[in-house]
């Protein structure tokens, strides 16, 4: 149970262990990652990111953001590689992780070709069952921009809890201010949540 999970020491929340489910793998995001996700990248890929994403598209400007991302405090990157062909299709992030509170946000970016398949789930699933499970985690949330209709629909998909609107919360690298919508969901939510998710992933094996 869940509930019985201790609260993890600090070290162990910025820990990046390995994390292997039936579709991916996770691992700790590294410039080693960069040729993948800038074959694989498109416009549309980080319009929505609060951070922005490379300046250009290059398999060096990738690395670049990839090295920013990692610098940033207090948050933890993994690559999402899946297990059939070992392509890195994405990232997925704890950041602003607060120990003493004992919740993270959680933060994914997708490339085209894995949208829409057992990918995100499986992430979420991998990344959700470390913070409650493991971690000991009260809460998991997301922020995603008000004008991201998809990933709205996923957030509401997963069964996560719509909290209420950041206004012009965040602001882009192009200056633009963007909305957050904030989701969220509580350790006691979680085992619903992840029976939603493993059903899901249960639906792409028949």
């Amino acid at each position: 149970m869940t509930s019985d999970v201790p609260p993890a020491s600090e070290a162990e929340w910025f820990q990046t262990p390995t994390l292997t489910g039936r579709f991916i793998t996770l691992e700790g995001l590294s410039p080693a990652h960069a040729a993948d996700l800038n074959a694989g990248a498109d416009e549309e890929t980080v319009r929505f990111l609060s951070r922005g994403g490379p300046t250009e598209a290059t398999q060096a400007a990738w690395a670049e953001y990839i090295t920013r991302l990692n610098a940033l405090p207090r948050r933890i990157n993994f690559a999402v590689r899946l297990l059939h062909s070992g392509v890195v299709v994405g990232r997925i992030s704890y950041s602003e992780i607060s120990v003493a509170d004992r919740w993270a946000e959680i933060g994914t970016m997708l490339l085209p070709g894995a949208q829409g398949t057992a990918v995100n789930p499986e992430a979420k699933l991998l990344l959700m069952t470390r913070a409650f499970e493991v971690l000991g985690a009260n809460r998991v949330h997301f922020k995603v921009d008000a004008r991201n209709a998809r990933s709205v629909r996923a957030m509401h998909k997963l069964g996560a809890v719509q909290e209420g609107v950041l206004r012009q919360y965040q602001v882009r690298p192009d200056g633009f201010a963007r909305d957050s919508v904030v989701f969220s969901v509580l350790r006691g939510e979680w085992p619903a949540v992840k029976a939603g998710l493993q059903a899901r992933l249960g639906a792409r094996d028949s």
